[in-house]
């Protein structure tokens, strides 16, 4: 702890390391104290514009949320001095780093010493050569690294619904061996493989194989030895090996345990994990000269086309997730932990599958999954297709790196490779350069099939393709690889919730011998947003719960079906998008900085085996509503609970509600809400014993008539040509949605609910990114050519406020294959509008113009104090000078 504590204050702390002589090899973070800058190489020279920084670390933690379209791509520098042990110079010494998005080029001392391309796999270069040692006089070295994010038509991936982003942003690492070691230039390996290609509940055969390299000027005679080492450090078998090297020489080993009996096996219920210690001795000294450590499961698996899954004999449902590994104010600089984190929470959730997806992540991921218990496939980024020679060179040094850097972790069962590669084909106007743009596209994935059965033939290979069953099949993706899987929306982009299994049947008669995952399903759920009435595209919880009530049923009743992850686990990054949370994919079934949404707790309720309740919605923790009557003081609001329970209990504020069945881990109340804290209380009885939770919500009562001396207004906000209601989590305000004018009451006068006419997304409003403010989906709806809007409060001072935008635009935009929110049809014309505002007669806003202050796609905001003397309450009138009057929201709260 001592050692680890000063190295991270100091760069002279690598003379610390000069003492280790006695170990085999030594590998050590060099994440502190790095200076960086963003820029070309004129800026690289600048003083000035070097700024410290630790790794992990990108540049694209704040453009890639703000307002201005697009994010930086391009050159960034790192540089960082080190000091190097004078005995560290008879070693062998390897610059290693975890990831680099997209390009590297590492410089020591001004020269360079190697370059890599791909922004998800590990490399290292041997750098000994290149440094300067203590003892020299010169113990400084300037280590220099370039990194690069820009879009390259060969490099993959050039497309996808997620940032590129740029910088280190893994560990990077100094690797110190002995001249005599395990092979270090394998792909940035540790030169040892593990299969398991015997495995039964009473006996295993371990394979070993690697190589090994003999760097020093002599022959040397060396062991080789294997002990599978239990958690407790006991020894459950053990293989060595005699071998003789020639000086200079690097040679190839192959080791076989045989007859292994009395192990363990790993499966998620009990991920028994053991340790084989590989180990390189001098045979005639008897000095260890190098030793790695990988872990080892004894798990065998099989994938039936009729009956799905199975592990150790055992058929299991594979549910889980994919996941992005980005989070809010970080991009995709995280530390191990957080990693770790999100594999706990799919563990937790009941998840026993991931889905590294559509790249490999942080080694702590699959570290995570094996300790835990979590079966995995990883990918291979190749998403979108250059024709060129380079850009296949470039996909398959990325998969062979993929499949051996991740070789030996025993949750991995799958390699997959591309993903929706036929979202958009080119030349559609040229029929016979696509058929060839297609032909060497299937090219492609027979030689990473070809080369990943090479590689490892005891795992299943995978293609996820979209939902175009018929040009799949066509130009060969589902005929190449062992598995076939869909990523299907059907109730979200297209369909109906009827045609996801309707879909699933079709696979299953048609392609019979190809087992069936479904790798992508999911919705968008904007957690702010909830509906009485939830539509497709509207975002709403409610819409997004029955999405994945319908699709998880159609996936469990179906045996075949050997797999379902959903898209996402979390929240991501993405710049492509806009819609009501700009820059984010909500799909994830929990929130972009980790809090659970209910798909969640639905997922929890339906996989998890331990006792689990839980009152959903909990953090709309202040919510608002209309008395159910004029002399009613309560509000009837609908409260869902999950739970794995057959029956739950309700109490509100310590009186029973009432019981209810669960249906799909789900039980539903009508709760009678009042003004101030009501405390829900949800129980289920579980052999004898009992489980519960609670959820304690402020609720803040609207009368029906504005004037109800029982009930005195207090605020009310309103988002008009809208029927979602919208809770500001960030203000604990919630907006209701429009209603007509009532006397007595509040709610427009005139006009209509505004529909953009090339927007698919959604029925009403529009999709884009509303600058200047949070609340983009008060802004995207509007009430066109309104007349007028009514409080019938009573007396008194009040604070009102306007939300306007103009949601039609004279550009023609962009379309984009994972914003699928254009129709491509006629698009809306834009017409000038000008009007004034009249609030109780009096003109306060005059001329408010899309030619001057009200610009396309900008929030604009008009506070006004507002005193009412008499019963006329507040009129809201609008009249126009040119084209329609709009309204986007309207805000009013009672000051005295």
């Amino acid at each position: 702890m001592v050692f680890r504590f000063i190295f991270s204050l100091s760069m002279l702390g690598l003379f610390l390391l000069s003492n280790v002589q006695a170990q085999s090899r030594l590998s050590t973070s060099i994440n502190s104290n790095w200076l960086f800058c963003k820029g070309d190489t004129t800026q690289k020279a600048a003083g000035s514009n070097w700024k410290p920084v630790s790794i992990p670390h990108t540049w694209n933690t704040q453009d890639v949320l703000d307002d201005e379209p697009g994010y930086y791509r391009g050159d960034g520098w790192y540089k960082k001095t080190l000091f190097i042990p004078a005995d560290w110079k008879d070693k062998d010494i390897y610059l290693h780093f975890e990831g680099a998005g997209q390009t590297a080029e590492a410089f020591i001392n001004g020269k360079s010493v190697g370059k890599h391309a791909g922004g998800y796999t590990f490399f290292s270069f041997p750098v000994r050569s290149f440094l300067n040692f203590a003892a020299e006089g010169n113990q400084a070295n300037e280590l220099v690294v370039r990194v690069n994010n820009s879009h390259d038509d060969n490099l993959p991936p050039t497309m996808g619904d997620f940032n590129i982003f740029g910088g280190l942003y893994r560990d990077v690492y100094l690797n110190v061996l002995n001249h005599v070691h395990f092979d270090a230039d394998n792909h940035a390996t540790n030169g040892v493989f593990i299969t398991t290609p015997q495995v039964s509940a009473t006996q295993a055969t371990v394979q070993i194989k690697g190589a090994f390299v003999n760097q020093t000027s002599t022959a040397r005679t060396l062991t080789i030895s294997h002990r599978i080492l239990k958690p407790d450090g006991s020894l459950l078998a053990e293989e060595k090996g005699s071998f003789s090297t020639g000086a200079g020489q690097k040679f190839d080993f192959i080791q076989t345990i045989k007859n292994i009996r009395g192990q363990r096996l790993w499966s998620p219920e009990d991920p028994y994990l053991y340790r084989i210690v590989s180990s390189l001795t001098d045979a005639t000294t008897g000095q260890l000269l190098d030793e790695v450590s990988n872990p080892l499961g004894f798990r065998w698996f099989r994938f039936d086309p009729n009956t799905g899954f199975f592990l150790n004999g055992k058929s299991l449902k594979l549910m889980g997730t994919s996941r992005h590994q980005d989070y809010p104010g970080m991009g995709n600089a995280l530390s191990d932990a957080m990693h770790v984190r999100d594999v706990e929470l799919l563990k937790d959730m009941g998840g026993n599958f991931l889905r590294v997806a559509h790249y490999p992540q942080d080694p702590a991921i699959l570290q995570a999954c094996d300790r835990l218990g979590i079966l995995a496939s990883v990918e291979t980024p190749v998403m979108g297709f250059t024709d060129s020679e380079a850009f296949a060179a470039s996909a398959k040094q990325q998969h062979r790196e993929v499949i051996l850097q991740h070789y030996n972790h025993p949750s991995v069962i799958i390699w997959s490779y591309m993903n929706e590669m036929l979202l958009r084909v080119p030349f559609g106007n040229d029929s016979t350069r696509q058929k060839v743009y297609l032909s060497h596209l299937a090219g492609l994935a027979q030689e990473l099939e070809n080369m990943a059965r090479q590689e490892d033939s005891a795992r299943y290979t995978l293609i996820p393709n979209h939902n175009a069953w018929e040009v799949y099949n066509k130009v060969g993706l589902t005929k190449i690889p062992k598995l076939v899987g869909w990523n299907l929306y059907f109730g979200w982009y297209y369909g109906t919730f009827d045609e996801f299994g309707k879909f699933l049947d079709k696979h299953h008669r048609e392609l019979p011998d190809k087992p069936l995952l479904v790798t992508e399903y999911g919705a968008d759920a904007d957690n702010r947003i909830r509906s009485a009435t939830p539509l497709r595209f509207d975002k709403s919880v409610e819409y997004t719960m029955a999405y994945h009530q319908a699709s998880l049923k159609a996936i469990l009743d179906r045996p075949f079906v050997a797999a379902g992850m959903v898209w996402n686990l979390n929240e991501f990054n993405t710049a492509v998008r806009a819609e009501t949370l700009p820059n984010i994919n909500p799909k994830g079934i929990m929130t972009y900085d980790r809090r659970e949404k209910d798909p969640y707790r639905f997922y929890k309720a339906n996989l998890v085996k331990t006792p689990y309740i839980q009152v959903g919605a909990k953090e709309w923790n202040r919510r608002s509503g209309v008395a159910d009557s004029e002399t009613s003081l309560v509000c009837t609001q609908p409260v869902e609970v999950f739970a794995n329970q057959p029956t739950v209990t309700l109490t509100l504020n310590g009186k029973v509600i009432g019981s209810a069945q669960t249906k799909q881990g789900i039980a539903q109340f009508k709760v009678p809400f009042r003004p101030g804290l009501n405390r829900l209380v949800a129980t289920a009885s579980v052999a004898g014993t009992t489980i519960s939770d609670q959820a304690d919500i402020v609720f803040d009562l609207l009368p029906r008539q504005l004037k109800n001396a029982k009930l005195p207004f207090t605020e009310l906000n309103v988002s008009l040509g809208d029927s979602r209601l919208f809770f500001d989590d960030k203000t604990g305000q919630n907006w209701l949605p429009e209603q007509a004018y009532q006397a007595g009451s509040w709610g427009y006068v005139g006009g209509k609910q505004f529909v953009m006419a090339n927007n698919s997304r959604v029925g009403f409003g529009g999709s884009r990114n509303i600058l200047g403010t949070e609340l983009d989906p008060i802004y995207q709806t509007q009430r066109t050519g309104i007349e007028g809007f009514r409080f019938d409060v009573p007396p008194g001072d009040y604070e009102l406020t306007l939300h306007f935008a103009e949601l039609l635009s004279k550009n023609t935009g962009n379309d984009i294959a994972f914003n699928v929110g254009s129709r491509g049809g006629p698009r809306d014309e834009f017409k000038a509008r000008s009007f004034d505002v009249l609030i109780n007669g009096q003109v306060v806003v005059s001329g408010l113009s899309n030619s001057e202050t009200l610009q396309t796609d900008q929030a604009v905001a008009i506070k006004c104090l507002v005193s009412v003397a008499g019963q006329e309450g507040v009129q809201v009138t609008f009249k126009s000078r040119l084209g329609e009057a709009v309204l986007n929201g309207i805000q009013l709260r009672k000051l005295r």
